[in-house]
């Protein structure tokens, strides 16, 4: 019999948020406090897929190969992606096994670095939109520009930053290998940061390119490719709102695809926000999903008993 899989995505801010240094300890600490949250799951009688953000920690990557860069030569966006595709996954990975041993429950864990496939024409490559790495003067800015022919635009007032194209994910590799895996009782830490961008070049081969893939969807992806049953998805507020931050702010504890698709027509849930998660909650759902669970962090053993967060289904 086919087990319960649930795909969990959440934010690399989990790891480093904002008011902290990013210390490796401090790290440590808040991959074993999201760890308790990955265990509840699991002890709730699901196999589990864990999807993380590295927004952070990539830039802060990229500010350290800036340092040093008349000593070592930087690394390209996608290996970069790989570096901390592998760190995060180690530390996820184990905390997450010290807490199955903490709850007494015989599961491996297994990190997989997961390259995700996107469109050589995609129309995102055209127009870079996604800001990644440190501040330059413009000084430093017009040769980088000039010299590795990156897109720079000023950033409000702090500096000139490097932006690369947001392009959507249409495979993942190697998703055999994760279904095989998380149907085999596995704990699967996969495609973390929005996987490693890669093309399919004119050869047929694999090519990494400098781009960002949004965590949220390639999460959606995988959720399908998998067949999850349950794809939750861990954002800043407990439930998704009407008319957020408005007077008339009501919550929306059930929407069906055709409430979620016709608020997102309305503009309820702007592109740098909500709206990402709506659209990949949408896409699982179509693809033939179950369910999707919006929520906080802290609400989300609540939202597990239908006591918080948001619950997007097909239908009513």
């Amino acid at each position: 019999m086919k087990p319960k899989v649930a795909l969990i995505a959440f934010g690399g801010n989990a790891l480093l948020p904002d008011d902290q240094r990013g210390l490796q300890d401090e790290q440590m600490r808040n991959a074993q406090k999201a760890a308790a949250l990955m265990v509840h799951i699991v002890r709730k009688g699901y196999e589990l897929i864990v999807v993380h953000g590295n927004g952070p920690q990539v830039g802060n990557l990229l500010i350290q190969m800036e340092e040093g860069v008349t000593k070592i030569p930087p690394y390209t966006l996608d290996v970069c992606d790989a570096m901390t595709e592998g760190s995060m996954g180690f530390m996820l990975e184990r905390a997450i096994a010290n807490e199955l041993r903490r709850h007494s429950l015989d599961k491996e864990v297994a990190s997989i670095i997961t390259q995700v496939v996107v469109d050589k024409d995609d129309p995102a490559f055209g127009c870079p939109t996604k800001p990644v790495g440190p501040f330059y003067s413009k000084y430093r800015g017009l040769i980088l520009a000039r010299e590795k022919k990156w897109t720079m635009v000023e950033d409000a007032g702090r500096g000139y930053r490097k932006v690369v194209p947001s392009p959507k994910p249409i495979d993942v590799v190697p998703k055999g290998i994760i279904r095989d895996l998380v149907h085999a009782g596995r704990v699967v830490i996969a495609a973390g940061g929005g996987g490693i961008p890669v093309i399919i070049n004119g050869r047929g081969l694999f090519e990494g390119v400098e781009a960002v893939i949004d965590k949220d969807y390639a999460a959606s992806l995988l959720a399908r490719e998998v067949g999850a049953d349950l794809f939750i998805i861990l954002t800043a507020i407990d439930r998704v709102y009407i008319n957020f931050g408005k007077p008339d702010q009501r919550e929306a504890p059930v929407l069906t695809v055709e409430e979620a698709r016709k608020h997102l027509a309305d503009g309820q849930f702007p592109p740098g926000s909500m709206g990402p998660k709506i659209r990949a909650a949408i896409e699982y759902i179509e693809a033939g999903g179950r369910e999707v669970l919006i929520t906080r962090e802290t609400h989300l053993k609540a939202a597990l008993l239908n006591r918080s967060g948001t619950r997007i289904v097909a239908s009513a």
